[in-house]
């Protein structure tokens, strides 16, 4: 498993040796990115380069909270920001205060959404280091979203050592509970001051970092689920597969109609046919055929590659399972929970690692799934897959980045 002290030592990272059976060419791979990250910004003392750290005073440090996280409302002390002037590029990296942006009315990311995000978290191993779990993925999945939305890339070796730096002080801030991690939220925001359709030519880049629990109050519980058939979440050759936020913004109203009836998430269908399954809520989706063959929908454009979805894929293969991509006809769907085939559902994301589905609503009809009861494979999945991020088995994947904690 890779292990990435926080600085050189005698002019070299201590990297622990791979050794059979995880001395695979994944790792190999993700060994040299870690490596890239770590020289980016760290001088052969330790320094930090074109990065400036602003100490904070004592009014300005809180106390990270040791339980009652709640989901994405307490935020760190600290933030990472960079900003983009066209014919300039990048600049002004610093790690400071958490503090609001002054923005004036006409910043165009108010009138015309101009806007990405991604999300990943750090998580507390039981040797009291940090893992950060495919941050590479994330990294590249942004910069997908910002070429899509007309905007900057940025390095994305910057990035990751940024936000290494950037945990590296804010480590009180991970948990240590069950199940805690510390969210990490990199964003983009369009900034010029200017009205018009047109790509911005300034940008600031900022990291927010926060510590959360579980995603859904009724944690590994099973969440009910509503089909929606009138509208929809993205179109093919739209924006679908980008992390913006308006994808989440158009979201919002069906979520509240569903909640009324009852359901804690919306289950999303394509835009041409309304047939065909895409995606539920922020998630990807899956579904169990008797206890053995975990489908999952196709990415067609309009669904968001999932990192988890892609994790879920490798571990399950590896675990035995066999994972199938494909169309997933909502209508041939409800029959076989209904005939039993279908023996699980679960949804996958960052946020909610996995979710287990206990029942859709479709048209005025119910369909219960494993008697509203988490499934073996969900359950199987879950573990494994959180066992990796929080250290507690080896990492066969390579998957994880540990930053050592002094």
């Amino acid at each position: 498993m890779m292990n990435i002290g926080s600085g050189w030592q005698n002019g070299r990272f201590p990297i622990e040796p791979l050794s059979p059976p995880f001395a695979s060419h994944c790792q190999l791979r993700q060994r040299e990115k870690v490596i890239k990250i770590r020289r980016k910004f760290v001088r052969d003392r330790g320094d930090i380069v074109d990065l400036e750290i602003i100490p904070l005073d004592e009014s300005q440090l809180k106390a990270a909270p040791k339980d009652d996280f709640g989901f994405g409302n307490k935020f760190s002390n600290r933030m990472f920001t960079q900003h983009y002037t066209s014919g300039v590029g990048w600049h002004d990296a610093k790690i400071g205060p958490y503090e609001p942006f002054v923005l004036p009315p006409s910043t165009a990311v108010f009138h015309y959404a101009q806007e990405i995000f991604e999300g990943t978290k750090a998580y507390r191993r039981p040797d009291g280091n940090i893992n950060l779990f495919r941050p590479w993925e994330n990294a590249k999945r942004f910069n997908n979203s910002a070429v899509r939305m007309s905007m900057p890339v940025v390095d994305e070796e910057d990035h990751l050592a940024a936000i290494v730096k950037l945990v590296e002080l804010e480590n009180d801030w991970v948990p240590e509970a069950d199940g805690a991690a510390l969210y990490i939220r990199p964003t983009m925001i369009a900034t010029e001051p200017a009205l018009g359709v047109h790509a911005s030519k300034e940008y600031i880049h900022f990291v927010i970092t926060g510590p959360v629990g579980s995603y859904f109050a009724t944690g590994f519980n099973p969440v009910a689920v509503y089909i929606e058939d009138k509208y929809i979440r993205a179109v093919a050759g739209g924006v679908g597969s980008a992390k913006t936020g308006g994808n989440y913004a158009a979201s919002l109203y069906v979520g509240a109609e569903a909640q009324k009836k009852g359901y804690s998430q919306v289950l999303w269908l394509d835009a041409i046919e309304r047939r065909y399954v895409e995606e539920v809520g922020a998630m990807n989706i899956c579904f169990v055929y008797e206890g053995k063959r975990v489908v999952t929908p196709a990415l067609s454009g309009s669904i968001l590659p999932g990192v988890t979805r892609n994790s879920v894929l490798t571990l399950g293969a590896d675990l035995g399972y066999e994972m199938v991509e494909g169309r997933v006809d909502v209508h041939e769907m409800l029959a076989d929970i209904a005939s039993g085939k279908i023996t699980e559902v679960f949804g996958c994301g960052t946020a909610a690692v996995i979710a287990p589905v206990g029942k859709f609503g479709f048209q005025d009809k119910e369909y219960v799934i494993n008697d509203n009861e988490p499934g073996p494979v969900s359950k199987h999945l879950f573990k494994e897959l959180t066992d990796i991020q929080y250290g507690r088995i080896p990492d066969r994947f390579g998957w994880t980045y540990t930053i050592e904690v002094k």
